[in-house]
């Protein structure tokens, strides 16, 4: 059995899904339900006997204890955290609670509960970490990828909370002995996001014949990473934990935001054309640049392919096509969720 936090967000829900493509392993996923994680993102396994679903927040540490005590998961992938940069930027505070002292609060759980465990338990208990690029902070356009042991300079309240967590989880590693694992990835993307995102919300913008802010000149680059190719990742890390390690993920796609969005508005001309026969990037403005902006994100996933065999499986561009088409599959989930 597994404990996954955060699993009503838009990684956490993929990966629970994902999960179960390849084992009936029983996962117990734990959620606060905030704005970004919806039980829509897991309808589709309610009636899956090997999943149960808890409302909890990672700052209860009475309720995560009991949870451990109670399902003695062997593993605990956190993936709960504040994400969207835009938010921090408006209210650091939320972002320091949740990826700072939540994290805290579940490390100081899941030690407890660790050295509770006989030893070929321990043996075989996992931490894993889910953290980003962002810790490593912007790139220049000539500067080499970030490797895992790049420093970290992060530049957002949001980059700075998850530097501060991956710290942590590294001191307890190095502390107290707790078996971790973290793993930095890149911009993620596909079904299930939030339309708060660059990408699902291109996409619900265009759809309403809406404006498309775009940042500056729309020239900061980002690696991009399927979401589908960042659990298969995960599942593989967690097949044979290496403790103490760190693993940057990401699938070499570096491509501009204006790059993006103007794929998006292709993908769309074709598949879903507007009634007035207008394109689509018609819809692209240009707004003042976001504080603190990094200008460019690369990640090296040298070590994780060559060390544990992972490799991304989808292109960019048949990646973005399958996005907007599950978007235009779903607007009633978008609907749904946008109200929430």
């Amino acid at each position: 059995m597994i404990l996954v936090t955060g699993a009503a967000g838009f990684i956490g829900s993929n990966f629970v899904r994902s999960w179960f493509l390849d084992t009936d392993e029983k996962v117990i996923s734990f959620d606060c339900l905030t704005y970004a994680g919806n039980l829509l993102n897991l309808t589709d396994l309610e009636k899956n006997e090997n999943h149960t679903f808890i409302n909890g927040d990672i700052a209860d540490s009475k309720k995560l204890s009991k949870i451990l005590a109670e399902y003695q998961p062997r593993a605990v992938i956190n993936f709960a955290a504040e994400t969207h940069v835009d938010r921090s930027i408006e209210n650091p505070k939320t972002f320091l609670s949740t990826n700072v002292m939540g994290t805290y609060n579940l490390l100081e759980a899941c030690l407890e509960y660790w050295k509770d465990q006989n030893l070929k338990t321990k043996e075989k208990f996992c931490f894993l970490h889910i953290s980003t690029d962002e810790v490593y902070g912007s790139l220049g356009p000539d500067e080499n990828s970030f490797k895992e042991t790049s420093q970290f300079r992060p530049n957002s309240p949001y980059s700075a909370s998850k530097a501060s967590s991956d710290h942590l989880v590294r001191s307890f590693f190095k502390t107290f002995g707790l078996p971790t694992v973290t793993s930095n990835c890149s911009n993620n993307y596909g079904p299930f996001q939030f339309p708060e995102k660059l990408i699902p919300m291109t996409i619900c913008n265009l759809l309403n014949e809406k404006d498309v802010p775009i940042y500056g000149d729309g020239k900061q680059i980002r690696d991009w990473l399927h979401v589908f190719d960042h659990c298969e990742a995960l599942k593989i890390i967690l097949k044979n934990p290496k403790y103490g390690e760190v693993y940057n993920i990401g699938a070499s796609n570096e491509i501009q935001n204006l790059e993006v969005v103007r794929m998006i508005c292709s993908v769309l001309d074709t598949r879903k054309p507007r009634s007035d026969s207008v394109k689509y990037e018609d819809l692209i403005s240009f707004v003042e640049d976001r504080l603190g902006h990094d200008r460019r994100y690369s990640i090296d996933s040298s070590k994780i392919k060559l060390e544990l065999g992972w490799e991304p499986s989808k292109s960019f561009r048949a990646g973005i096509e399958e996005t907007v088409q599950w978007y235009l599959d779903n607007l009633e989930w978008v609907k749904k969720i946008s109200k929430q």
